[in-house]
Parts: structure tokens; sequence; C-alpha cells
């Protein structure tokens, strides 16, 4: 009788992840549109045709910028974040600081790639005026419409966006650590830096597992952020796998070639989360 517990998850995985996932795979054998008939056996032709496409390679460069700079942000300065709230001399005000870095994640993404939009106008930009305003003014630059910088001015966004989140999740794991193993490290001398690395960083290696986890998943799957604020451009410089992915599919047509686009998106997934599960070594008895 057990097994009726786990049966709406197993439909449901089916449904929605499984049978999905297989027909993506039979679809990257075929050449055909969204509105066609017929589909037209190629064979391996796809991954022939992506082998040798240069846009794949810049998507995957931006998209490891997008892994490395968010593991910083997100995980790593989020983390800061989480102990500094926690410490005894900001209590009071934790509870404001925590609505106050939270609040961007309840935001649209739409709403902020307008915000961004305007923050990064050349001409009447608030980051261009405050460079002016700092004397900095010979480093204000069309952000987004230069090929060097657009990218990162697109994973700027995100990081406002999301430290947020992952910060009460740091929040919580924190909260559960013993106050006696605080109080025995600062009994033996410990400061606040050395109490963070030695009593806090081991404490929530779960937590700090999932968040990077998250993070480099997410990374990967990128695209509302790109696609909104630059379609990928200039050219193809601030494009990612899954912008690529949508343009194939949804503007130039090509179906067939999007869903391999999109099994490389799956397996470079996977294969991280994998590797990152093996050298983390979360889960084992100690």
């Amino acid at each position: 009788m057990s097994i009726l517990f786990l049966l709406p998850s197993v439909v449901i995985l089916a449904t929605f992840v499984f049978i999905p996932l297989i027909q993506n795979f039979y679809y990257s054998l075929y050449d055909f549109s969204v509105f066609s008939q017929t589909k037209t056996w190629v064979g391996l032709d796809n991954f022939k045709v992506l082998l040798s496409d240069k846009v794949v390679q810049t998507a995957l460069a931006n998209n490891f910028k997008y892994a490395i700079i968010s593991v910083f942000f997100q995980v790593a300065i989020a983390l800061v974040l989480a102990y500094i709230l926690e410490d005894k001399i900001f209590r009071r005000v934790a509870p404001f600081f925590r609505v106050v870095y939270f609040m961007p994640v309840m935001i649209s993404i739409s709403v902020i790639a307008l915000l961004f939009g305007f923050i990064y106008n050349p001409q009447m930009g608030l980051l261009n005026s405050f460079l002016d305003l700092i004397g900095l003014g010979e480093y204000g630059k069309p952000w987004l419409g230069n090929s060097t910088s657009a990218i990162y001015a697109v994973i700027a966004m995100s990081q406002w966006q999301s430290i947020g989140f992952i910060m009460v999740i740091f929040i919580v794991a924190i909260q559960k650590i013993p106050k006696e193993l605080y109080e025995a490290a600062e009994m033996d001398g410990a400061g606040k830096v050395r109490r963070f690395f030695s009593v806090t960083v081991p404490q929530v290696r779960e937590a700090i597992f999932v968040n990077t986890l998250i993070t480099i998943t997410g990374s990967m799957l990128v695209f509302n952020e790109p696609y909104i604020l630059t379609n990928g451009g200039p050219g193809f410089s601030s494009i990612t796998m899954a912008v690529h992915m949508y343009q194939e599919g949804f503007v130039k047509d090509n179906m067939g070639y999007a869903s391999t686009l999109a099994i490389v998106i799956f397996i470079l997934t996977a294969i991280l989360a994998l590797i990152q599960i093996r050298l983390s070594g979360t889960g084992k008895d100690e």
C-alpha cells in the first residue's frame, strides 16, 4: 500500500519531466518547424552542426561567467551578510535588513529589467550620472550596447535580485547552530572572523552545497535577464544557451536544432550537479 503514496509524485514527474525529456531526445534527431505536419529524419546532423556553431561557444562561455560570478556574490557574500545580520550586535536591526535584502526577490523580472535598463542608459542613466558625479565620468559607457560590458551588466542585474534569497537560506542555517559552539570558540580567544571560518562555515556546509547547486544550475538555465535586457546582443556577446535555444526554435523556426541545444543544457547541468555532489561529500556519514 505504501506505493500508493508515491504514485502521485511519480505520475507528476513522469508527465512533466521524464516524458518531455525523452521526447526532446527524439525531436533532436529530426528537422522540423513549429507548425510542420511532418518531420525529416536527420540523425546526428543537428549534433554535428552544434559542434561547429560558434554561437554555442560564446553562449557557454557566458553561462560559465554567470556561474562563477554568481557563486561569489550569491553564495559567498550572502553567507557573510547572513553571518553579520545574525551577530548579536545587529540583532535589533536585523529584521529590517532581512526585509530590505529580500524585497528584490519579490519583484517581477520584467520590472527589474526596466529598472536596470534605465540605470544603464548611456545618456540619462543613473550609473553614468553617478560616475560623472564622483569624477569618474571617463569610465561611463553604453553598458548594454558595448560587446565587452553587456554580459557583465546583465549578470549584475541578477546578483542584485537574487542575493537576498540565498542570504535567507543561510540565516536559517546559522540560527540552527548551537550557541555553545560560539561560546566555546569565544572562550578560546577566537575573534569574529575566526569564529566565522571555524564554526559557521563548517556548520552550514549543507546550506552552502544547496545554495551553490541552485546558483550553478540556475546559471546554466538563465534566460530572462539576457533576453529582456539585450536579447543576446550586441551581436552575440551576451547570449546564453537558453536564449540561443529560444532564438533557434521560435525565431528561426528550427525546432530540431533547438531540441539539440536543450539536450546540451540538460547534460551540462546534470554533469555539474553530479561533480558538485561528489566534491562536496554532503549527505555522507562523518
